[in-house]
């Protein structure tokens, strides 16, 4: 117990000096915060792991990162998270390889919304397959390699303010991210005694392209385009870009920390949640998508 305490203790203090020689896993790499946290990393001297469902994006984020770059060398991989045999091989491949992952950040995801009562079982699959799966795929997968290893790591999942803010139109994607940040929570506590870190990260408004792939249930095509068209303008707006998040991520591997709520509003919802659920259940019923 006192050998895995003393690893971990060690791992942090290296993160304080940067992430020379590390390996870490992105995933949802390809574009938005995925691909500004692997650039982050490998700009501190780790050798990154990018994977995307798209694998030519996942390419453009390895060569930005790679030779001319400030960082290291990277490797590209196109997969599907929600696949538990499709993540499999992933690990397995990764481990053959490059080995062991010294930080893997879960933090592929997918944006969703409108009422309940519109979600189709076929939606909530969807979102729970890529949003709350694709989480504990990695995290399983990845998690039994460290331990294995038995020299630590840390595991980053991406939730969102949404895990501790309700809303009448956010059924389906508050529910993924709630249950990724708990999910977190319970990592963190049985993983410990191996020198494993787990930290959630909770952003709340980032300008990303997450808002242009969007599903919106119960629009039509006509609808859904202009409520994200709406989405993507409000979001430039606040021009809060994903490399602060990707900021906040490293921040949280070097201090080992549990949760890592981005962006002001988010801070502030995550204070509100616990000094008044009452007001936040009160917010929940104004609908933004509207």
């Amino acid at each position: 117990m006192a050998e895995r305490r003393t690893l971990r203790r060690d791992r942090v203090a290296r993160g304080r000096r940067g992430f020379e020689g590390d390996l870490v896993v992105v995933t949802g790499a390809g574009s938005g915060i995925g691909r500004a946290t692997a650039l982050a990393f490998a700009e501190q001297g780790a050798t990154v792991v990018a994977a995307d469902l798209d694998p030519d994006s996942a390419r453009l984020t390895v060569e930005l990162a790679g030779p001319g770059a400030e960082g290291a060398a990277g490797h590209a991989y196109a997969v599907d998270v929600s696949d538990a045999e499709a993540m499999e091989k992933f690990a397995e491949t990764v481990q053959a390889e490059h080995g062991v992952p010294d930080v893997v950040v879960n933090n592929a995801g997918i944006g969703m919304a409108g009422p309940f009562l519109e979600h189709s079982a076929e939606d909530w699959r969807r979102i729970l397959g890529v949003n709350l799966w694709g989480v504990i795929h990695g995290s399983l997968l990845f998690g039994r390699q460290m331990a294995d290893r038995g020299t630590g790591g840390h595991i980053v999942n991406t939730a969102s303010s949404a895990a501790f803010t309700p809303s009448r139109a956010m059924a389906g994607y508050a529910t993924s991210k709630a249950a990724v940040l708990m999910l977190s929570e319970c990592m963190r506590a049985d993983l410990a005694h191996l020198g494993i870190g787990v930290s959630a990260i909770c952003p709340g408004i980032v300008n990303t392209n997450i808002t242009g792939s969007s599903q919106f249930v119960g629009m039509s095509a006509e609808d859904q385009r202009r409520t994200r068209q709406k989405a993507a303008r409000t979001y430039a707006r606040r021009n809060y870009g994903p490399e602060k998040v990707a900021a906040q991520i490293l921040t949280a591997v070097r201090r080992n920390r549990a949760l890592q709520p981005v962006t002001p509003e988010a801070r502030f919802a995550y204070a509100v949640s616990r000094l008044a659920p009452g007001l936040m259940r009160l917010a929940a019923k104004s609908d933004p998508t509207r």
